[in-house]
């Protein structure tokens, strides 16, 4: 599927566990501005994507684009078709064989166009320093969030498998951090069914021994799943977390307040998740601004820590950023 998706050169947008299908660094992967680019693409190929809220249920799309849908559900393939899109082709089928059928089709005699993949990337570089200079600003208190995910992108070897266990922070995170391959990262799906994070780790580690396995945890959904530390050690299961803890339900909490003009049963406090973690028997660390010059220092000894036999946990306090205003929450 990688091959056949190169070979094409058409430009990618991946979703869900798709992420790292084209490795950590792709000319033809784009994650940044996917509504401008459907907005402009003569072409639409919804390879196993569905137009529910993800895609604003199809109002992203542009009226003039030939839409080519392909999913193997046929519910899921046509879902609000009738109210604000249409697909040109609907293909009831797997999107990978799909697409590796479509390359073999085509063979040599189709390329995308260079000029379109190469703007679309521009973008991507271009809202990427925008990031990075967001990551700079200083927070009301504690560490800015986009940093510490920017240092722990660093930190993760080729071999990681990413766990995404969250809602602000992990949203966050899927911004900035890059799966390093096929089926490296695992997340809660669409809808956010958080407490996944411990039983996909496990599961992942057990399949995989030789990976490194990274949780990234909000400091809501560590709470549904931190008791699997004792898992962790009783089974020599040595997995990292990491949990952004800004005492909050801020994915919730963000779209609430405004709405409702309050933030009950969003608080939560900055809890030592690091000594639940280590009362079990792991590792725990914790950054706040006494070390948030030394957070990549930290990280790699919580690295180090799971590679000698050792869960381990970061806690890592965080103030507030207002990178992700506007996503969807309630």
């Amino acid at each position: 599927l990688q091959h056949a998706l190169k070979a094409m050169g058409i430009p990618c947008f991946l979703g869900g566990m798709a992420r790292g299908l084209l490795g950590r660094h792709c000319p033809i992967h784009i994650m940044q501005r996917r509504r401008d680019a459907l907005k402009e693409a003569d072409v639409v190929v919804l390879a196993g994507t569905v137009c529910d809220f993800r895609l604003s249920y199809g109002r992203v799309l542009n009226s003039r684009s030939k839409i080519i849908a392909v999913n193997r559900n046929k519910t899921q393939l046509f879902k609000n078709s009738d109210a604000f899109w249409k697909p040109t082709v609907a293909c009831q089928v797997d999107p990978g064989t799909f697409l590796i059928s479509l390359q073999e089709e085509l063979g040599g005699d189709y390329h995308c166009p260079s000029a379109w993949p190469a703007l679309l990337k521009g973008r991507d570089l271009e809202k990427e320093l925008a990031n990075k200079k967001k990551a700079d600003e200083p927070t009301d208190k504690h560490l800015n969030p986009l940093k510490v995910i920017y240092e722990l992108d660093e930190v993760m070897a080729d071999n990681t498998v990413m766990v995404a266990d969250g809602g602000d922070f992990v949203g966050s995170a899927a911004y900035i951090v890059r799966p390093r391959g096929p089926l490296c990262w695992l997340d809660p799906g669409a809808f956010g069914t958080l407490g996944v994070g411990g039983g996909f780790a496990l599961g992942v580690k057990l399949c995989k021994p030789e990976s490194d396995v990274w949780v990234i945890y909000g400091d809501g959904s560590v709470g549904y799943s931190i008791t699997e530390f004792d898992t962790f050690v009783r089974h020599k299961v040595p997995i990292i977390a990491i949990v952004g803890n800004d005492a909050s339900w801020s994915q919730i909490r963000r779209e609430q307040e405004p709405m409702f003009g309050t933030s009950v049963g969003c608080m939560l406090s900055h809890a030592d998740y690091d000594k639940v973690a280590a009362g079990f028997g792991g590792v725990g660390f914790k950054i706040d601004r006494s070390n948030g010059s030394k957070v990549k220092e930290v990280l790699e000894e919580a690295l180090a820590s799971s590679r000698q036999g050792q869960p381990a946990l970061v806690n890592v306090m965080i103030g507030k950023s207002n990178f992700r205003e506007g996503s969807i929450s309630v």
